[in-house]
């Protein structure tokens, strides 16, 4: 998906015309790149002088023991909270991450994922371990893909971009917490996973598989899984697989279908590509509000630095680029420390100079920058956010019901959806890998207004009791999981259930027409189809992603939608 802050890239790279020269410096803010393997080495695959483990044979006992089914069985649920092998950064004013404060999940839609309490919207009790009584019978997974490194065009770059132009005029002039600016490189890649970021697929599918292998028995054919072309996306719905599965077996066990990403093409795990208001001034939104926020949080952190550096403003949207690097390189430089000294030479391992630069106040500031950008550009306060999401939330409904869909009318590819090959409707358990930007598109969609009931968010100030938390919604590797269940139930009443977990908080369904107020989570399947049937014919995709309009009073939209 496009970058969260479109148009501030443009805004940090405004100030290059007026620094770029001829005279260029090996450092500040050079891009530097590593490529692997070495040039000229290529694997021949079969290789006769390495065969591999069924050639060599020799494997020894392999017996295969029952499938595990956590989620029914263990008295309570296994909370993830791996970062491994990442290190919490320090800030400005506690140099030391032993106070306990977090940086990393602070990060907003680059935070990791981790476990979040169904206490966060307001189920204090509920819990995703399948409650007594019900026994699971299908299992809808939504995630995310993994750490990466910045999107092509990204702030990350476009400061180092700034920085190198003045190193090519004037030179860079720093001192202080900034000194370390005139031999930084920039050595972030683009668009691809980090290390870290296949390791978070991987641990994703294992757990997956923990928690839901007993589904695997009810299978009649191999699972159809669901990715996009990115690759990303592609390497992110692998490792996913090869935790699920093992990597001995997971290409021969199940089929993996990739949508195309790109514009011309429908998806509803890429619906931007099918939205021109997902890629204009209506999706900007979210940078124009979230810019004002980084005016107020960021004030003392701007007159705190500009002494440090001379020739390049340190403005509101440079400083959320400087935030922006602290997390990136943090992903990347605790991993590649392995490639030896060249690294070194130039950073510590574990360490971005750019984090401690900033207070744990700023850091929260920079938190509720993500959420405001979310919200106003990919969430309840965007009028074409519903509209991308309602393409997934047709596919829901299909699936549940084993209905064909038959007006192609959103983001749904019919030549997908119409094929019993490649939409199966016999599956226990289904998968499909997107962007955070989808996931919140997802849930604004499908109405889980208690992420919205706060409504709009104020530009000024933290709300108190703030429950939009993209750190909490679309962190890296987030997984929406939908459970089907079968409960007891009175006569003449429906014994099908349906509950939404998302990163392992249960989410209040109330919001959804027929599906009143539950401790658990839970909703009457019947009752969630119709109210899943009624967003769809509320949501009008042609108008809200195609109509040319401007956005109207932020205080009006909290669905996604345009006010009607």
């Amino acid at each position: 998906m496009r970058a969260t802050y479109s148009g501030l890239a443009g805004i940090v790279l405004s100030y290059v015309s007026a620094a770029a020269g001829t005279k260029v410096s090996s450092f500040a803010g050079a891009t530097t790149t590593f490529q692997f393997p070495p040039a000229g080495q290529t694997i021949t695959a079969p290789d006769p002088a390495f065969p591999d483990a069924n050639q060599v044979g020799f494997a020894g006992p392999t017996p295969t023991g029952d499938e595990a089914d956590a989620i029914a069985t263990a008295p309570t649920i296994s909370k993830f909270d791996s970062v491994f092998p990442l290190v919490n950064p320090s800030t400005a004013d506690s140099k030391s991450p032993a106070t306990g404060f977090d940086v990393l999940h602070n990060f907003g839609n680059l935070a990791p994922w981790r476990s979040v309490e169904s206490s966060w919207l307001g189920l204090t009790n509920a819990s995703p371990i399948i409650p007594a009584g019900c026994s699971l019978e299908q299992v809808h997974l939504v995630h995310r893909h993994g750490a990466r490194y910045p999107t092509t065009g990204a702030p990350p770059s476009q400061f180092a971009t700034a920085l190198h132009g003045l190193a090519g005029t004037t030179g860079v002039n720093v001192s202080g917490p900034l000194a370390f600016l005139a031999t930084w490189e920039y050595q972030l890649g683009a668009e691809i996973l980090t290390p870290f970021g296949r390791s978070q697929l991987f641990d994703l599918g294992v757990g997956f598989r923990v928690k839901y292998g007993e589904l695997l028995k009810k299978f009649t054919n191999l699972p159809v899984w669901r990715t996009t072309s990115q690759g990303r996306m592609v390497d992110s719905a692998l490792h996913f697989a090869a935790g699920f599965f093992g990597v001995q077996s997971y290409q021969q066990d199940y089929h993996q279908l990739i949508q195309i990403e790109a514009l011309g093409f429908n998806s509803t795990l890429s619906p931007s590509d099918t939205c021109p208001n997902a890629n204009n001034a209506i999706a900007a939104f979210g940078t124009t509000q979230a810019l004002k926020w980084a005016a107020v949080y960021l004030a003392d952190a701007q007159t705190r630095l500009q002494p440090f550096i001379q020739g390049l403003p340190l403005s509101p949207s440079i400083l959320v680029a400087m935030q922006q690097l602290c997390a990136y390189e943090v992903y990347m430089r605790d991993m590649v420390g392995m490639m030896g000294a060249y690294i070194l030479q130039t950073v510590a391992l574990g360490y971005s100079s750019f984090c401690d630069l900033f207070t744990e106040e700023e850091w929260i500031g920079y938190s509720y920058l993500n959420d405001l950008a979310f919200w106003y550009s990919f969430g309840p306060g965007n009028p074409a956010t519903s509209a991308q999401g309602i393409g997934y939330v047709q596919e829901l409904v299909s699936r549940l019901t084993k209905t064909r869909i038959t007006d192609f009318n959103t983001t749904v590819n019919g030549s997908i959806v119409s094929s019993d090959v490649l939409f199966p409707f016999d599956q226990p358990i289904y998968v499909d890998a997107t962007h955070d930007t989808v996931i919140s598109a997802i849930v604004t969609a499908m109405n889980f207004t208690a992420l919205a009931a706060e409504g709009p968010l104020p530009i000024d100030k933290i709300p108190a009791n703030h429950a939009y938390i993209i750190n909490n919604i679309a962190p890296f590797a987030s997984n929406l999981v939908g459970q089907v269940l079968s409960c007891p139930a009175p006569a003449n009443t429906t014994s099908s259930y349906i509950r939404w977990i998302l990163n392992d908080a249960v989410l209040p369904l109330s919001g959804i027409a027929g599906c009143s107020a539950n401790s658990g989570g839970l909703c009457p399947l019947p009752s969630f189809i119709a109210g899943m049937q009624q967003r769809i014919s509320e949501v009008d995709f042609a108008f809200d992603c195609f109509a040319n309009y401007t956005i109207p009073d932020p205080d009006t939209i909290v669905t996604g939608q345009y006010p009607k």
